[in-house]
């Protein structure tokens, strides 16, 4: 499988589109400690990135994030400080025609304006004098552009992959969404995100954390990204009595000390293997 040129074409039947987009024009100002930088992505289409650089230390690590399916980037501006309070820079990643964002959304669209996106990222970050590692992050649809990034970027340009609330296998999630698969002509995970075959080509440090009563994503799909990560390091943390979009309300702080503690992995090589061990 070649992951560059998968297209992603019965992804964009309008009965899947509209029920995997929902997208807001809801732009807000950033704070005073915030800035927004724009990445024209094709002719005439440009998407924001909101920066939260807060992290005291210049060698903090960073994370890329993007969002759920019915948000948009600025509603992590409430929680940035506390990204920051943790120790972790935040960019938060804008989809076409959310937010300040031009265009319309799409699947193919979402996970090439990603790989454009990391330069530029990545740029900015040092030119504002933050060394540490990059990481990635997506939340529920957001970790579709999450993990292909983390497989079909450079090597050492994203070095750990956060999962939240993420999507497994791509026809039980719209079947969960209600869309007539076969008349969309989704016949099998060829058709899909491919996400699980994605995430086990990905070696470094992983973490899924995921709701133990997500009623859109059951916990039991989500085990299947742990089960088939490539990643020497990784973890699965199922949140107690959480839903697909409560996770921080229930667990609070623990939520950052968590993503801080798995952040300082980043840029660690991996464990070698015993001999004889399998």
């Amino acid at each position: 499988m070649d992951i560059r040129e998968m297209k992603y074409a019965k992804m964009d039947h309008p009965s899947i589109r509209s029920a995997l987009f929902h997208p807001r024009d809801d732009w807000r100002p950033p704070a005073a400690s915030a800035f927004d930088q724009e990445i024209e992505v094709e002719p005439g289409v440009s998407l924001p990135l909101r920066y939260h650089l807060g992290a005291a230390d210049s060698a903090a690590p960073n994370l890329l994030f993007f969002h759920g399916n019915g948000e948009v980037a600025a509603d992590y501006d409430e929680l940035a400080p506390r990204f920051n309070a943790a120790g972790m820079n935040l960019v938060v990643a804008e989809y076409r025609g959310y937010g300040a964002a031009g265009g319309s959304p799409s699947v193919a669209s979402m996970i090439d304006d990603a790989r454009k996106l990391l330069p530029a990222v990545r740029s900015t970050l040092s030119e504002q004098g933050k060394s540490g590692r990059l990481g990635v992050m997506g939340r529920s649809l957001g970790s579709v552009p999450a993990i292909d990034l983390a497989v079909t970027a450079s090597a050492g340009e994203v070095e750990g992959l956060i999962i939240e609330s993420g999507i497994a296998q791509t026809i039980p999630f719209l079947l969960a969404l209600g869309v007539d698969v076969q008349e969309c002509g989704l016949h099998s995970e060829a058709d899909g995100f491919c996400n699980v075959q994605k995430i086990a080509l990905y070696e470094k440090p992983t973490y899924i954390l995921h709701a133990q009563y997500d009623d859109i994503i059951p916990v039991g799909l989500a085990e299947s990204l742990q089960a088939c990560s490539g990643a020497q390091s990784k973890e699965f943390q199922m949140v107690p009595g959480a839903g697909h979009n409560d996770i921080i309300d229930r667990v609070g702080d623990l939520y950052f000390q968590a993503l801080a503690r798995f952040c300082g992995k980043l840029g660690q090589p991996p464990r070698r293997k015993k001999a004889g061990v399998r």
